[in-house]
């Protein structure tokens, strides 16, 4: 689910015409730091940048972070609790060739002063960016909504897309860990990839129930475990909103 809670906020920034000029990010480059306006992003060296600041583990404390193997870029990326790994394997499955955490600080400017505000996520999907930040709705507060605010504003001025990420849907995360366990490559012997593609893409529009589609393959055990990761590769489509079980309508993606 998406945070919108800063759409009202807009009238606390000290915008103006001048706004991308004062506002600026900061960025992790090589050996130190190098400060741009938001007027001048669009020369960052993004993709060259490192994380703002580390994170370490210790005991007792309040959050979990860890690593994420992600598919997509092939590498391990960081995560400072179990709601950024969600966002990871669903950057994953939405197949986010570069992920980067905490890319920059923006020191912004707000009818009280200034603040800065440090981005969870910065993920490049497709050909576009999408700037993210990662809050349950329960733990949102008057601070956080004025800095996604301003978060937003220097996300539609760059060309990304902004989401604040509150939460998930009944069954959305549920389904999304399960294809997950299919997403590494393996060898497909039997050929099950084209088993399954050639029954269910026999006709048009065509829609099979999961148990179906799997029983019309010569091994129905190894095509249900090829099926979900024919989804998760997004070869075959399915509701997320709804549990995996053998009634779930499959189609050709």
């Amino acid at each position: 689910m998406e945070y919108k809670g800063d759409a009202g906020l807009r009238d606390g920034l000290r915008l103006g015409d001048s706004w991308p000029r004062r506002w600026s990010s900061t960025w992790r480059v090589g050996a130190g730091e190098a400060s741009w306006p938001i007027r001048d992003m669009a020369h960052v060296p993004v993709l060259a940048s490192r994380p703002m600041r580390g994170f370490t583990w210790r005991a007792k404390q309040q959050h979990r972070p860890g690593l994420e193997v992600m598919a997509a870029t092939g590498r391990t990326h960081g995560f400072e609790s179990l709601e950024e790994m969600r966002l990871l394997v669903a950057l994953d499955f939405m197949r986010a060739s570069e992920v980067l955490l905490q890319p920059f600080r923006l020191d912004f400017e707000h009818i009280h002063g200034q603040s800065w505000h440090i981005p969870d996520f910065l993920a490049m999907v497709g050909s576009g960016m999408w700037l993210l930040d990662v809050r349950p709705m329960e733990l949102v507060k008057g601070e956080d909504a004025l800095k996604f605010a301003a978060a937003r504003e220097v996300a539609t001025a760059c060309g990304w897309r902004y989401s604040v990420v509150a939460g998930w849907r009944p069954h959305v995360w549920s389904v999304l860990d399960h294809l997950s366990s299919r997403r590494r490559p393996v060898r497909d012997l039997l050929g099950m990839r084209t088993q399954l593609l050639n029954v269910i893409g026999g006709q048009e529009g065509r829609v099979m129930t999961f148990s179906e589609l799997a029983n019309a393959t010569s091994v129905p055990s190894v095509g249900r475990a090829n099926i979900v990761r024919l989804l998760w590769h997004r070869e075959l489509g399915v509701d997320l909103g709804s549990p995996l079980r053998d009634s779930s309508l499959i189609w050709e993606a």
